[in-house]
């Protein structure tokens, strides 16, 4: 072999190591700082920070250390853990998914349960929810099935990922040591939000013509699967206490499933998860969707769903005081009287509005 030849085999391999190291290197740094938390919880003094739910949400419900989850949709994210931990004890982490849809929720609790005791879930119900598909939506809305498959070899699209090292690595290290990030803010994305009227009215639609009102059972089906989905994790987890709560819609959410004729078939929706659920003894319910005062004041919101954070914590209080409680004797009566908030909505609460030319119709 000539002693070019030496030479150009020695730089390959050489060159081979070096990628070799600079990979190792890489992956290396990625394991240890963890920022979407695949691996293990925050090491190094870093905080937990948490602001991409697709990403973290799983890693942090099998790695992290807690006892009680705060489970739902986006109108749950804005919730302070430490609110939670300060007023039942223990330790709390968010379980959360856009749209609230039961099975992706419980796909999130069957997670959290595989190496955790729960001791409480607060679980946010969203109206639309209980009409949803019982099957699970994180591959079909392209998530990161990486991080939830537990299947090492597709790793690399973690490890070996540009966005995670030169992006979401400073991002946890800046956020872990400059300023003051509070941990117990998970998801939030309130802080750099508009809560007003005029926003609220600005982003609402209102449909030109009313469509009689469906048939209450029109998603029987998907009700019944539903029903079957989160009922099936209340009586597997007896030692579990189970806090479910319908929350506080703006009145111009009301106007549009009357108008979209959804809205008896939703109040019957409740009723039934309502009733299936309370045949448990570790379940309590509860119902703010009935709250005049909150409801058609539309500073609380930023559109027709979404509430501040201040929403939040009163709603917390509640549960805490006990109110609005539903319970075999009264659930129907209270769900009822819902109903009837929605008509006065439709009859009293949207007429100056109305009048006054601050309603916007499609088309």
């Amino acid at each position: 072999m000539t002693e070019q030849k030496i030479t150009a085999k020695n730089f390959i391999k050489k060159l081979l190591i070096w990628v070799l190291a600079c990979l190792f290197l890489i992956a290396a740094v990625v394991i240890v700082m963890d920022p979407f938390y695949h691996y293990h919880k925050p090491w190094l003094g870093l905080k937990a920070v948490l602001h991409d739910k697709e990403y973290q949400c799983i890693g942090t419900l099998r790695n992290f250390d807690y006892d009680t989850l705060l489970v739902g949709s986006s109108v749950m994210e804005n919730n302070n853990n430490a609110w939670y931990d300060e007023a039942f004890g223990g330790t709390s982490i968010k379980a959360i998914r856009s749209y609230g849809a039961t099975a992706d929720l419980c796909y999130l609790l069957d997670a959290a349960y595989e190496k955790h005791n729960i001791k409480r879930v607060f679980y946010n119900i969203d109206p639309s929810s209980l009409s949803a598909s019982a099957e699970t939506t994180y591959e079909s809305t392209g998530c990161p099935m990486y991080l939830y498959d537990k299947n090492p070899f597709n790793d690399v699209k973690y490890l070996f990922n540009k966005d995670v090292l030169l992006t979401k690595i400073p991002y946890q290290v800046a956020n872990s040591f400059i300023g003051n990030y509070d941990e117990g803010l998970s998801y939030n994305w309130a802080k750099w939000k508009t809560f007003n009227k005029e926003q609220v009215l600005g982003l609402y639609k209102r449909s030109r013509e009313e469509v009689p009102m469906m048939a209450e059972t029109v998603y029987q089906k998907k009700l019944e699967d539903n029903i079957n989905l989160l009922t099936a994790q209340v009586k597997a987890h007896p030692e579990t206490e189970f806090i479910f709560f319908y929350p506080v819609y703006s009145m111009l959410w009301w106007d549009g499933v009357i108008r979209s004729g959804e809205r008896d078939a939703y109040i019957y929706n409740e009723k039934q998860m309502t009733k299936a659920l309370l045949e448990y003894d570790n379940v309590r319910i509860f119902c703010f969707q009935n709250e005049p005062e909150i409801a058609t004041n539309l500073d609380n919101y930023m559109d027709t769903i979404h509430f501040s954070q201040d929403i939040n914590r009163l709603m917390l209080d509640q549960i805490i005081a006990g109110e609005y409680e539903m319970t075999m004797d009264n659930y129907e009566e209270v769900l009822e009287g819902v109903r009837a908030f929605s008509e006065k909505v439709e009859k009293e609460y949207m007429l100056p509005y109305i009048e006054q030319n601050l309603i916007t119709y499609e088309g």
